[in-house]
C-alpha cells in the first residue's frame, strides 16, 4: 500500500488549496516530497507539519518571506520576530481605524475633505442665508486653497470667521454671488467692486494676510490658481477681483489674492 498524501489529500488536511501549497513549494517554504513509482508526489508527516505551521503563521500576519526564517530561530529570535509581527499589526490597525474615521467623514459629506473648523464656517454660512449653490463653490475654494497653503490654512479661516461677523460684509458677498450671473462689462460690477474696496479699507481686519505668505516667492501663482478657479466659475468675478485690487492698491494696499 502506498504510503503518505497526495497533494489534494495534504492540502484538504492542512486547511489550504492546492494552490497554496505549489505556491509555498515555488518559494521554498515547504520542499516538495520525492515521487513515488507511480509519479506522484506523497506528503508525510514532516511534510504535513511543516505545511500547517506554515500556514499558521501566514494567518497570523507573518508574510510569508520571513516565514522561514521564523521557523528556523532559536526561542529568543523567534520572540523577536513576533514583536516585529505584532507591531505590524498594531500599525496596520491603526491605518485602517483612520481610513474607518474618514469612511464617516466622507457620509458627513464636507468632512473627508475640509477639517471641522471650515465645515462648521460653512454651516454658519448656511444659517446665514447663503445659497447652496454658494456654499458648494465655497467648500470647494476651500479644498483649494487648503491644499495650495496648508501652513496658513487656519488664518484664512480666520479671515472668514471675520467677514462673517461683519453684517454689512455678508450682505457684500450674498451681492457678489448675485454677480455670478453678470456679463463682465456689466456697469454693476464696477459700483459692487467699489463697495466692496471701501468696505475693506474701512475693515482692515478683514484684508489680512498671513506673514509667513508674504515672503514666498511662489504665493502669486498660488493665489493665480484659486483665482482661476473662481474666473471658469463666473467671468464677473475676475474683473470684479481686479477693480477691486486696483482701488485697493490705489490706496498704497498691496493685498495680491484677497478675495470678494
Amino acid at each position: 500500500m502506498t504510503s503518505g498524501l497526495t497533494i489534494g489529500q495534504a492540502a484538504a488536511y492542512a486547511g489550504v488549496t492546492v494552490k497554496t501549497v505549489r505556491h509555498y513549494h515555488r518559494l521554498g517554504l515547504v520542499e516538495e516530497p520525492l515521487r513515488d513509482s507511480l509519479g506522484y508526489r506523497r506528503y508525510g508527516s514532516a511534510d504535513m507539519l511543516r505545511l500547517v505551521q506554515v500556514r499558521i503563521l501566514a494567518e497570523a500576519g507573518v508574510p510569508l518571506a520571513e516565514i522561514d526564517a521564523m521557523l528556523g530561530a532559536d526561542s529568543q529570535q523567534f520572540a523577536a520576530h513576533v514583536a516585529g509581527v505584532k507591531q505590524r499589526l498594531a500599525d496596520r490597525i491603526q491605518e485602517l481605524v483612520a481610513r474607518h474615521d474618514m469612511v464617516d467623514r466622507l457620509a458627513a459629506g464636507n468632512r473627508l475633505l475640509l477639517p471641522d473648523r471650515a465645515c462648521a464656517l460653512l454651516d454658519r454660512a448656511a444659517d446665514l442665508g447663503f445659497p447652496p449653490d454658494y456654499l458648494a463653490q465655497s467648500r470647494e475654494s476651500l479644498v483649494l486653497a487648503k491644499a495650495l497653503v496648508p501652513w496658513d490654512f487656519d488664518d484664512f479661516l480666520t479671515q472668514i470667521e471675520h467677514s462673517l461677523d461683519d453684517a454689512q460684509y455678508v450682505t457684500l458677498l450674498k451681492r457678489t454671488w448675485e454677480a455670478s450671473g453678470w456679463e463682465p462689462d456689466d456697469p454693476r460690477v464696477a459700483e459692487l467692486a467699489t463697495a466692496i474696496a471701501d468696505h475693506l479699507l474701512a475693515n482692515p481686519e478683514l484684508l489680512a494676510i498671513p506673514s509667513s505668505l508674504q515672503g514666498k516667492t511662489d504665493s502669486a501663482a498660488r493665489f493665480g490658481l484659486i483665482d482661476d478657479y473662481q474666473a471658469q466659475i463666473a467671468p464677473a468675478w475676475s474683473r470684479l477681483m481686479a477693480l477691486v485690487e486696483a482701488r485697493l492698491r490705489s490706496a498704497d494696499i498691496n493685498v495680491r489674492g484677497t478675495q470678494p
